[in-house]
């Protein structure tokens, strides 16, 4: 609980209006976009600046109080639940694009922008920020700098960690730092942006990004290929590759997704296909027409049975929203829908997609397949009923065995997701013991009282969804 002492001094230091321990307003801020997982903190802050979040860093170290910083919420791994309760701390106030430095091809920002307004506002000065999140138009750069998002031209482009150059953090103990900068080149000592970038609020809170940028591409071209063998879509995704081709974006959808987000859609997406490729090359013209012959080759080479160009930007925008629309197709089935994300290398994604289908099959569960297949990354998602414990008992057990064999194919039990609550269970599969070992020693030496988004990454002995009320 927080002591009226330190409710007192957290008040002075942002405002009456900035501190809710209202109900209704600690209700908001107990869930994330995590299905079936809900944890009620003991009141929400809105900081204005750095000063006051390292005062009220402060302020939780001496009184031992959770912190939990938060962007959107729209992460699927519990990274933002206050599940040890204390404070969520939300950066609505903090949400400018402090610069635009063309010089430098950078930009500076504050937690709380919201990714598709940097994104456009780049975009304005002919500039490009990759990073794509599906949830992009509500997800901030605060938030994906914490789970280290990714996007559909992850392949091409790489994630967020990518793209941050240096970062103001406030630590456990409210000292504020400042890691890189505006640097091609900076090995000054340990690469402590690095080490943030990821952490998922367990480290530090992050105030401000400097980000890099790119010059647009000059061109675009965007293309449909269908198959009605998987393993012939899989192959053509490995035969891009090894053709020295690596394109903006790579991405595939089997059947079952295909015919909910059509129906979701409506934009003529093809349903009678076993799965499709939706790829999109940009750069230089003269290339882009190049490889997108090259690509179109190889698929019908791989027996693609059917290839198509997008006539227009509206049409291949249409294209790349009904993918990003994937999850909020899925959700229309049943009143839960469990989105995962496991990545494989690229060589082996048939297998991983075939394996999938024979685990839901095993445990009676309807799991739906899209992803970035150019990056190995796959999400697999189940719509099911959280209300019926034993439904959800297999589709659990299915999951398990699904980051299991990601991980016997070579893989990760997450590629863009995070750890969270959801995956901490299975940290140690991946890292094995000693490599958990050396993160909590990271963790302990920067955080000693554990006050930084607790109970998130480390693994507790269950996955199992939860509501924690106080």
């Amino acid at each position: 609980m927080i002591s009226e002492a330190a409710k007192q001094l957290l008040i002075q230091i942002v405002g009456r209006e900035n501190y809710d321990d209202s109900k209704a307003g600690r209700l908001v801020y107990s869930y994330d976009a995590t299905p079936q997982f809900q944890a009620i903190p003991e009141a929400v802050m809105a900081p204005r600046n750095t000063k006051e979040v390292s005062e009220i860093v402060k302020v939780c170290a001496e009184y031992r109080i959770p912190i939990v910083p938060r962007g959107s919420g729209t992460n699927l791994c519990a990274g933002t639940c206050p599940i040890e309760g204390g404070i969520v701390l939300l950066f609505k106030h903090m949400n400018r694009i402090l610069e635009i430095d063309e010089d430098n091809l950078t930009a500076t920002v504050q937690p709380g922008v919201i990714t598709l307004d940097l994104i456009k506002s780049v975009e304005e000065k002919g500039l490009f920020y990759p990073p794509d999140p599906s949830s992009m138009k509500i997800s901030t750069i605060g938030g994906n700098i914490n789970e280290n998002s990714g996007g559909l031209r992850g392949l091409k482009y790489g994630v967020t960690r990518d793209y941050v150059l240096g970062l103001e953090a406030v630590l456990a103990n409210g000292d504020v730092i400042r890691t890189g900068g505006k640097l091609a080149k900076d090995v000054a000592g340990y690469d402590l942006t690095r080490l943030l970038v990821g952490s998922e609020g367990t480290l530090g809170i992050i105030t401000e990004a400097t980000l890099k940028l790119v010059p647009m591409p000059e061109a675009k071209k965007t293309m449909l290929a269908l198959y009605q063998d998987l393993e012939a879509a899989a192959r053509s995704v490995s035969k891009i590759i090894a053709s020295k081709i690596i394109p903006a974006t790579l991405e595939f959808l089997d059947q079952p997704t295909l015919r909910v987000v059509e129906d979701y859609a409506q934009i003529g997406l093809p349903t009678d296909v076993k799965a499709v490729l939706l790829i999109e090359q940009d750069g230089a013209r003269e290339v882009v027409e190049r490889e997108m012959r090259q690509i179109e080759r190889i698929c019908k080479e791989e027996q693609a049975v059917s290839v198509q160009l997008a006539r227009s930007e509206q049409e291949a925008d249409a294209l790349r929203t009904a993918r990003r629309s994937a999850l909020s197709a899925l959700a229309r089935l049943r009143p839960t829908t469990i989105l995962e994300d496991a990545t494989v290398p690229r060589s082996e994604i048939a297998k991983m997609v075939t394996a999938i289908n024979e685990i839901a099959e095993k445990y009676r569960v309807m799991i739906c397949t899209f992803g970035h297949a150019g990056d190995g990354n796959l999400h697999p998602t189940c719509p099911t009923d959280a209300r019926d414990d034993e439904e959800m008992e297999r589709v659990e057990a299915a999951f398990a065995e699904i980051f299991a064999k990601a991980i016997e194919l070579g893989g990760t039990i997450t590629g863009e997701h995070g750890v969270g609550a959801m995956k901490a269970p299975y940290l140690e599969w991946k890292l094995g013991k000693e490599g958990v070992e050396v993160m909590q020693a990271i963790k302990r030496a920067l955080d000693p009282y554990n006050i930084m988004n607790p109970g998130k990454v480390f693994a507790k002995s269950t996955r199992k969804r939860v509501v924690v009320t106080k």
